[in-house]
């Protein structure tokens, strides 16, 4: 039996660190056709409709199964069926794995389906984007969930593709909290083609975007519990045996690209001041992943954890 292809240390990195990992048009085009064909025929806009009628009538004739939460993932989707033939795709089987383990639990899935303009207007609402969130942030626990989202199609900037922050996944809020935030700095928009796949931690903060075009804009979404301990599911073998021991602040040339790097390099909202617990928090999940509770970069858990710290007074 052939490896999967699992992800690097510098591919985990980055996702403890940023939250996501993009993969552009790795979807065969096949795929991309069949799905669309499963999601069936999008009826027009209608005066006086309704576009909860829309997306109700949508979902009822769309070929995607209901799916009950709690089954494993291997037997969430019919064998043949578009999302099957998407989640047997070895990138995306090493991927998951990696993320959340060998057999992951199924969780829940949506069909995610924008409206351009008009069928707003014909039914009396307002064309706006759908408020930044963060989903269901109930767990407090080390570990997380994957969410993968697919896009079938190309998307384009005036499609209003999802937006998200990088690096938000580990600052949990209430998800309503987060309703006024619309413009975030470093945030991205999804602008992709065909058969792109974002994969995110559960807790990034994210939303739809207000569709200005003339077409629909679809996406699928499946969100994936760990089955087992995520801990070295990825390639281990990609790691160096000891961290790389770095200058801080007084730095005169540019610094090789590893682990330590990735996780400390900041996003563009971080403040000067709390964005260094957003570090500290990236290290203690990487010390989740990797399985290595004494793990430092750059000298910051050393400098928390120093037992000098906390020693009590001499008493001689």
């Amino acid at each position: 039996m052939t490896a999967l292809p699992l992800l690097s240390a510098v591919d985990m990195a980055t996702f403890v660190a940023r939250g996501f990992l993009r993969f552009d048009a790795v979807v065969p085009d096949d795929i991309n056709r069949q799905f669309m064909a499963e999601v069936g025929d999008i009826p027009g806009p209608e005066q006086g409709r309704k576009l909860l009628r829309t997306y109700t009538e949508l979902m009822a004739g769309a070929a995607i199964p209901e799916v009950p939460a709690g089954v494993p993932l291997a037997r969430a989707y019919p064998q043949g069926g578009a999302i099957e033939r998407l989640l047997a795709l070895p990138l995306v089987k090493g991927a998951i794995q990696s993320l959340v383990g060998p057999d992951p639990v199924f969780d829940h899935h949506f069909l995610h389906v924008t409206f351009p303009a008009a069928y707003h207007e014909a039914g009396g609402a307002e064309n706006v984007s759908q408020h930044t969130h963060q989903d269901s942030t109930i767990d407090p626990g080390a570990g997380f969930d994957l969410q993968v989202m697919y896009y079938p199609h190309a998307v384009t900037r005036p499609m209003g593709g999802t937006r998200f922050v990088p690096g938000t996944h580990l600052r949990r809020v209430s998800e309503a909290a987060l309703g006024r935030y619309q413009n975030i700095r470093g945030q991205q928009h999804m602008v992709c083609e065909p058969g792109t796949l974002l994969f995110l931690h559960s807790g990034i903060w994210h939303g739809g975007g207000v569709n200005l075009s003339d077409a629909t804009r679809t996406m699928f979404k499946i969100r994936i519990n760990p089955g087992v301990t995520q801990v070295r599911q990825w390639d281990i073998a990609t790691l160096p045996p000891q961290p790389a021991a770095r200058p801080i602040f007084f730095v005169k040339s540019a610094q090789p690209r590893t682990v330590e790097s990735i996780l400390m390099t900041p996003e563009p909202w971080f403040e000067q001041d709390t964005g260094r617990l957003e570090f500290i928090n990236r290290m203690k999940l990487w010390r989740h992943v990797a399985g290595n509770p004494g793990f430092d970069a750059d000298h910051w858990m050393t400098r928390l954890e120093n037992p000098a710290r906390y020693a009590p007074p001499d008493a001689s």
